[in-house]
């Protein structure tokens, strides 16, 4: 347990661990929390759902069970979990964390949960389920190209920022002003506080080399489905969900999907998982780079090292 009140020698309240997929954010933060005391705190908008902890690469129950886990497998992939309701949760947790006297370490790549933690994130509500059906529907039926104008008349400013072809967030942007009357950026200016002061937050960013990276992206994709992934997704597939459900895109999740339907083969759905899930990386580091530019990038051979030096002793994870 740390002493000084949960926050080591250096006025440390928060750790914040964030980088690309198969970067050892995980790894980083087990470690961190067994040596301090801490408590790990999910950061990441797939590893929220129950269904899929071997395909987003979720802490083992092994894992979970060396120190407290917390906002891993909350939501049902039925459900469309939002960042609002994430950042609800995170401040129970952060709460919870703080009552207990333990160091609340914030792990994961889902960039817009890290810039809630410490900006703030904007006071939307959320959209009724019968208004997110209708405009899925008629998607369906005309197509997200006639989604797009429609959104060019009713809002042209959220659809001038968007592609044509951009389905979930055209989807998302009518939503909104089908709900509530409001368009997408009315809302975005009416923001929700931070939960966390910047001043009090340790916030690193593990930056690998990218070859390296993206070799383990594609040997982890390979062992996925050697301990359990194809039976996640054929269990999604059964359930026979809405496919624009953020759970029904993760990455791998249609591609397999079309594999054990009998549509491709099976080194083809891996290699566009694995395609899928490079890219995404590719994304993670451009956006940290601009939206969160305070995150000290560190490879992840220095990062424990770094972390050491920036806690303190007593809170380090030496």
């Amino acid at each position: 347990m740390l002493k000084d009140g949960g926050d080591g020698n250096s006025g440390t309240k928060a750790v914040l661990i964030a980088g690309p997929t198969a970067s050892g954010k995980s790894a980083l933060a087990l470690a961190l929390a067994e040596a301090t005391g801490g408590v790990v705190i999910n950061t990441d908008s797939m590893q929220v759902y129950r269904d899929l902890r071997v395909l987003t690469a979720r802490p083992t129950p092994e894992e979970e069970a060396r120190v407290p886990h917390r906002l891993y497998g909350t939501c049902d992939a039925a459900v469309n979990c939002s960042a609002g309701s994430w950042v609800a949760d995170a401040a129970v947790a952060l709460a919870e964390a703080k009552a207990a006297g333990r160091l609340p370490i914030f792990v994961g790549g889902t960039g817009l949960y890290f810039k809630a933690l410490t900006r703030g994130l904007s006071a939307m509500p959320p959209v009724p389920e019968e208004v997110r059906d209708d405009v899925r529907a008629r998607m369906a039926r005309d197509g997200v190209e006639a989604l797009h104008a429609e959104l060019a008349r009713r809002d042209p400013v959220s659809a001038a920022r968007l592609k044509p072809r951009d389905s979930a967030r055209v989807a998302r942007a009518l939503e909104v002003i089908e709900a509530t009357g409001r368009a997408l950026h009315d809302w975005h200016r009416d923001t929700l506080p931070p939960l966390l002061d910047p001043d009090g937050v340790t916030a690193v960013f593990l930056a690998p080399d990218r070859n390296a990276l993206y070799a383990r992206i594609n040997a982890r994709f390979e062992t996925m489905l050697e301990t359990g992934a194809l039976d996640e997704v054929a269990a999604l597939a059964a359930r026979k969900l809405d496919p624009m459900l953020p759970a029904m895109k993760a990455h791998g999740v249609p591609a397999l999907i079309r594999y054990l339907a009998g549509e491709i083969a099976r080194n083809e759905a891996v290699e566009v998982g694995q395609i899928d899930t490079r890219h995404y990386a590719k994304r993670q580091f451009t956006w940290f780079r601009h939206q969160l530019p305070e995150f000290a990038w560190v490879t992840p051979e220095a990062a424990r090292g770094w972390l050491v030096q920036r806690i303190g002793e007593k809170g380090s994870p030496a």
